[in-house]
């Protein structure tokens, strides 16, 4: 049996709402869907040019062109923990409008950037008490003199009501402030109120909670205005709401504000985005700990029971909501996507929120895969290999049920797709074979090399993978371009009869998902942004697929010279038309031939000018990464979803859909020392010792080609370096010999070197000297 194994060659050193789609539901009646806000910043497209009239000028000369014309021309703080009174037997306040809940899956790209709601007159607020400095210098005397009755008669004031909120922190007590892009809150005498409150007497901490309650109690005539809204801005920053004796009156701020009619979180959204990246965390945090604490609370006798609070987790995910598409409002966002992950959640019965998400659709359970953004990879992962197993039992079993019922001999072969290749026809024998078997691909994966004996226990299904991804992406191959400057592939633009083996990679990329096998693929992050355009294959098969809206950030990944260049014209500030002399046209060579595209109809007529070079880099760049390569990758998008179709994938963002297919770039090589196995050696063996003290002194590049020598890879998959089975055997060889890996099975073979100087310099020779692969 062969394998594929790593040996140093002779040679020298040489991938809501939301962003993912969400459904909202709860336990009453329906609202409407959450209206779309435009994403910050939309990018424009845009194409080549001409240099001098009647010259075709490629990208570099572009990007060359413009620079030449241009020279012309807080970590949050420890939560305080506080004595508060038994607050949980405080009486429930009645329901405030309808349940947290959204009709339809809503896209964060999708929500619109003006509401035409009816401005409410504002009420006539009371004078405002004090400033920032003169609060400041009470709390200072409050602490030298022990007498805190002004302070306290401040907090008692302030929280006392929701106009007294506004006549404390809004900037003019006279401005009506009825923009999304402005609060009106002076934020910092906020924070510094919030800051000072958790170290001042108990007695003004309940005070301040009891204003709370009485706010909330308030009896609610018509809809919120501005002011209201503020005044729940305000509230939700409250830091004692990391306490759970405060959980009841924070659960109940939470569903007042998940209730609030969609214009309003609207307002409350933009608003939001403008908090400090500290007190946005901040506010993440708590409520995701809010959430885990109501699903294993550490002491349950302090909550009152589930029956009577199940809506407190859609509140807070609602409320969660309304953060996560804030942040995606920002480029770059306020905090990663992942600090919205809720590892609690991995703990819990996925499979039956999946299922009831799926079966329920838009009624009233509520499942957490309508707020996906809070699952982690990890948990996703987990979902989508058992709703893949559950697939692949399914299709088993009818294939046995149909032999049986035509009275044939059942073989155990029906059980699996079974792929029979030839090493020396590996691309057309591995699309023939998927062509023949399209009904079997959702079966587990077994991989025979024709001539060869030996049995598929993993190793030869990753090999079969290795060495297609290998072939399929040579650059003599053609199907793919590599750009040496961002470090990844993308596809050809050049027109091809048949697209079939564009189709081919899909099927091995839904493969490896389907069968968790990590793929050594480089594609921009943008490719995943596409095979999500939709993330569920249209029924219509006129309607297109792998369409996106792209913007100069998506080009920067895969060229950034061109998109550095555009960008540099949409900020030049000469005459666009006299200095550049381009139209509406790109020119692109295809064999030899330089081919010409208009990207308007008369696009060759038209010229480039101040007024119309926005349109001009948006089209140039929607021809580059859409319309260009479109047969290319819709062929690509219906092999991918041919295997892995499944509403998991709605559950995903494009990032999600990289790590699964390619595994995680952060490195953790204390954590692979710790799960390591070993043949040969022990773990205390001399050899051993040296090797490790050895690798994690390496700096990452190292690391990095030691991962990809021994798995093929130099990413980690979603289960982290565990999930690697990563072993080191004992090479009885000469200690002259450099290391071997077989990365069909992530193993190191390691000769006994004596001496820890000698084992690096052997292991640097062999991981730096390995491009390709040597068949033992």
């Amino acid at each position: 049996m062969s394998e594929v194994d790593r040996v140093p060659s002779p040679a020298a050193p040489p991938a809501v709402a939301a962003t993912a789609p969400e459904e909202k539901k709860g336990k009453e009646p329906e609202r409407e869907k959450l209206p779309p806000i435009v994403s910050a910043g939309a990018g424009a497209t845009a194409g080549l040019d001409r240099g001098s009239k009647g010259q075709i000028s490629t990208s570099s000369s572009f990007v060359s062109t413009v620079n030449q014309k241009k020279e012309a021309a807080e970590n949050r703080s420890s939560p305080t923990h506080l004595v508060f009174p038994n607050i949980k037997n405080v009486r429930d306040l009645p329901p405030i409008c309808l349940d947290v809940r959204q009709k339809q899956r809503t896209s964060t790209d999708a929500l619109s950037s003006e509401m035409k709601t009816p401005v409410l007159p504002e009420p006539i607020l009371p004078v405002q008490p004090k400033t920032m400095k003169d609060f400041l210098e009470d709390v200072e005397k409050a602490k030298s003199s022990g007498d805190w009755k002004t302070v306290h008669d401040f907090y008692l004031t302030m929280f006392d009501s929701f106009p007294e909120l506004n006549a404390a922190f809004k900037k003019d007590a006279s401005a009506s402030f009825n923009t999304i892009e402005d609060s009106g809150i002076n934020a910092k005498f906020v924070n510094a109120v919030y800051d000072a409150l958790l170290n001042t007497p108990q007695d003004i901490q309940k005070t301040v909670l009891k204003g709370i309650i009485n706010s909330l109690l308030r009896e609610w005539k018509g809809p919120r205005t501005k002011d209201d809204l503020r005044a729940y801005f305000i509230l939700l920053q409250n830091p004692q709401f990391n306490n759970t004796s405060t959980y009841v009156i924070y659960a109940h701020l939470l569903r007042q504000i998940a209730t609030l009619v969609e214009a309003d979180h609207h307002f409350l959204v933009h608003w939001f985005k403008k908090l400090s990246q500290k007190r946005f965390k901040q506010l993440v945090e708590r409520l995701l700990q809010f959430i885990s604490l109501r699903l294993f609370p550490a002491k349950p006798e302090e909550f009152p029971p589930i029956s009577k609070c199940s809506w407190w987790i859609p509140s807070a995910s609602k409320v969660l909501a309304l953060l996560n598409t804030a942040n995606n409002l920002v480029h770059p966002p306020l905090i990663p996507y992942t600090d919205f992950y809720n590892s609690t959640l991995d703990h819990i019965d996925l499979m039956e929120e999946y299922h009831t998400w799926q079966s329920f659709g838009n009624s009233h359970r509520f499942s957490f895969c309508q707020y996906p953004f809070v699952i982690s990879i990890a948990a996703k992962k987990i979902i989508i290999q058992r709703d893949s197993e559950q697939q692949m039992i399914s299709i088993a079993r009818q294939s046995l049920v149909d032999k049986v019922s035509r009275r044939q001999r059942p073989d155990m072969n029906m059980l699996f797709l079974n792929m029979k290749v030839r090493r020396t026809h590996l691309v057309s024998d591995s699309l023939d074979e998927l062509t023949r078997k399209r009904a079997d691909l959702k079966k587990k994966l077994k991989v025979t090399f024709v001539g060869e004996a030996g049995l598929d226990m993993g190793g030869l299904t990753k090999e079969w993978f290795l060495l297609l991804i290998r072939q399929i992406f040579h650059p003599d191959y053609g199907m793919f371009t590599y750009h040496k400057d961002s470090y990844c592939h993308w596809f050809s633009s050049f027109k091809c009869d048949n697209y079939s083996e564009f189709r081919l990679v899909g099927i091995l990329m839904g493969l490896a998902v389907y069968n968790s096998i990590t793929l050594d693929i480089r594609f921009p992050p943008c490719c995943y942004k596409k095979l999500l355009s939709p993330p569920i294959v249209p029924n219509d098969q006129s309607m297109p697929v792998g369409i996106c809206s792209v913007t100069t950030d998506d080009l920067c990944q895969i060229m950034p010279e061109l998109a550095h260049g555009l960008s540099e014209l949409l900020s030049y500030e000469g005459n666009v038309e006299e200095d550049f002399y381009s139209t509406f046209q790109v020119f692109q060579e295809e064999f030899g031939i330089i081919k010409s595209y208009n990207l308007k109809p008369g696009g060759d007529k038209i010229a480039v000018t101040n007024q119309n070079r926005k349109e001009y880099v948006q089209l140039y760049i929607d021809f580059l990464l859409n319309k260009s390569i479109y047969k290319q990758f819709a062929a690509f998008y219906y092999g991918f979803h041919s295997v892995c179709a499944s509403n998991a994938l709605m559950l995903l963002r494009p990032e999600e859909v990289e790590i699964l297919v390619c595994g995680s770039p952060e490195l953790d090589m204390h954590a692979l020392q710790r799960s390591t196995q070993y043949d040969g050696y022990a773990k205390t063996d001399l050899t051993i010792r040296y090797f490790w003290d050895v690798v994690l002194g390496f700096p990452l590049d190292l690391q990095k080609k030691l991962l990809h020598f021994t798995t093929g890879s130099d990413r980690v998959p979603v289960g982290g370096m565990a999930d690697l089975n990563f072993k080191i055997s004992k090479n009885e060889t000469s200690t002259n010999w450099l290391p071997v890996a077989h990365t069909c099975f992530n193993q190191l073979c390691l000769p006994p070197y004596k001496s820890k100087k000698d084992l690096k310099q052997k292991l640097i020779i062999g991981i730096s000297n390995s491009e390709g692969f040597g068949l033992e």
